[in-house]
């Protein structure tokens, strides 16, 4: 058996590839940035040849970056955002990428609410609609394109698609499939009574079949292995939605254990041993045969950051230095203040309030660039907080957090995250923790470990520990409360601002 692993990890903007020796140490990464289309307001869509082409390129970058034989990787895992939409056709074709930072479906979630659909697929899923759910997404479709709704052969995710093309084998896994509201969560199977609830009865031949994470999917074809450089033959497991395999990669395996990650999304979450807490939560994801990550997430974490820099900061600054970098460093100059400005992450909706927008709110003549940015990250804490204070009051207990993706990074982010959260967060020293959490994966699906548990111990290592400051504690409880207050103030008003179609805006 070889000596090394490969973890792919297909986000919403990119695609990864890294090659692991099996203490966890990165040998070589490849990576590259798809292009998302926005055709509408609310619409986030990608191209799936343009997915496949990038892995294939940064499968092949990487072995060459290893100077490795393709017979020397002992399994593949692919870790891929969750939710959106990504189909096949009838014949097997790439259809459609709808990601999950997609709204499209908020006025369809408003007339579900409305109807009480959540409380009939809550029990069944442990998951009510939201708009970038997959069977929200496709029930809209459903409604408003039914050309293509007829077209669609398979629905599965963004991870499923690239094993798809390694192997040619159409399915998907338990870990996405659940986190996605489409199991009967207990009994980890697609149920006919919940796709009904979607009004999606008709639609179980879509849903590819179902096998366990770490389970192998099928091997590398001899043509993609022409093409990528791999071993024909090589074994491809089911993989992970990109959250847990997060957390697997930063070292969250245990029960009662709890990963936050600042990522595209806002994921918080805490391994618990049964389908149910005391209370509910936003969604739930089993990840092995008796195990689930009880979640609060939504499209509110770092990709703000991402919005700041693009729009504002790309090309200030030193091509040695970062700008994402260069920003952090603004922020950490600010010394906090009471009248500091306040930032709403809310670029993508809320979790379930599709129509509500960003903003800055608080704005003086002597806030500089530093505040705007230090609210931007104390905004997305105080996100991640919200969620946690859910999960909290649904009955689950932590005392301490690991913080996982790109806002991991900074040196000053996790500070905070600490401060708002006001518990201990940890990072672990790999940066690339989807990738590590699907080479977990890919490790035991060919027995390398004995489970994810063994796992994540012999692959992963703790970087950097950050405490809460106390003498911060009651500036960011009343910072957090007016982050509350004007959200619930502005609720209204951002479904005012987003009713009007552009068009009659215009002619009004």
């Amino acid at each position: 058996m070889g000596n090394y692993l490969l973890g792919l990890d297909a986000g919403n903007t990119v695609i990864k590839a890294v090659i692991f020796d099996l203490s966890g140490n990165e040998i070589a990464a490849a990576s590259e940035e798809g292009h998302s289309r926005m055709p509408s307001p609310g619409h986030v869509e990608r191209g799936l040849d343009e997915l496949w082409t990038n892995a294939r390129q940064v499968i092949r970058a990487c072995i060459e970056k290893a100077e490795i034989q393709p017979e020397e990787i002992a399994a593949i895992g692919c870790a891929g955002h969750g939710n959106g939409l990504y189909a096949l056709d009838r014949d097997g074709a790439p259809l459609l990428g709808i990601q999950s930072l997609d709204t499209r479906a908020a006025g369809l979630v408003d007339e579900w609410r409305e109807a009480g659909i959540g409380d009939r697929t809550y029990p069944i899923a442990r998951q009510r609609p939201w708009p970038s759910q997959t069977p929200t997404l496709l029930a809209w479709l459903k409604r408003h394109r039914p050309d293509l709704f007829n077209r669609i052969g398979t629905v599965f995710f963004s991870k499923d698609f690239v094993v798809n093309r390694l192997t040619g084998r159409r399915v998907s896994e338990v870990s996405d499939m659940s986190g996605a509201g489409l199991l009967d969560l207990a009994a980890r199977r697609y149920d006919k009574a919940l796709m009904e609830a979607y009004g999606l009865g008709d639609c179980m031949d879509l849903l590819p079949p179902l096998i366990e994470s770490a389970d192998i999917a099928g091997t590398v074809t001899e043509e993609v292995a022409t093409q990528t450089g791999l071993a024909a033959g090589t074994p491809v497991v089911g993989g992970l939605f990109d959250v847990v395999a997060s957390a697997l990669g930063s070292g969250v395996s245990r029960t009662g254990s709890a990963s936050i990650i600042a990522g595209t999304w806002s994921i918080n979450q805490v391994i618990i041993d049964g389908p149910d807490l005391d209370g509910p939560v936003f969604m739930s994801s089993t990840f092995d045969r008796s195990r689930y990550m009880a979640m609060e997430n939504s499209a509110t974490s770092a990709a703000n950051l991402e919005w700041l820099v693009r729009e504002f900061f790309e090309g200030e600054h030193a091509e040695d230095v970062s700008p994402f970098d260069a920003c952090c460093a603004l922020a950490e100059a600010i010394e906090p203040a009471a009248d500091d400005p306040l930032y709403h992450p809310y670029l993508y909706g809320a979790q379930q309030d599709g129509h509500a927008r960003a903003g800055f709110y608080g704005l003086a003549g002597w806030h500089t660039k530093g505040h705007l940015v230090r609210a931007l990250l104390e905004g997305v804490a105080f996100g991640h907080r919200q969620h946690i204070e859910a999960i909290r009051k649904a009955g689950a207990v932590f005392n301490e957090a690991v913080l996982s993706g790109g806002g991991s990074r900074s040196l000053i982010w996790p500070q905070i995250f600490a401060d708002v959260l006001g518990v201990p967060v940890s990072v672990a020293r790999s940066r690339e923790t989807g990738a590590l959490g699907a080479a977990i994966a890919a490790g035991t699906g060919v027995g390398v470990f004995a489970d994810f548990g063994a796992g994540a111990a012999a692959m992963v290592r703790t970087e950097r520990h950050y405490r809460p400051d106390v003498s911060l504690e009651a500036h960011y409880a009343r910072r957090y409360a007016l982050y509350q207050d004007i959200a619930e103030a502005m609720a209204p008003l951002w479904r005012r601002l987003t009713a009007v179609p552009l068009a009659a805006g215009a002619a009004a």
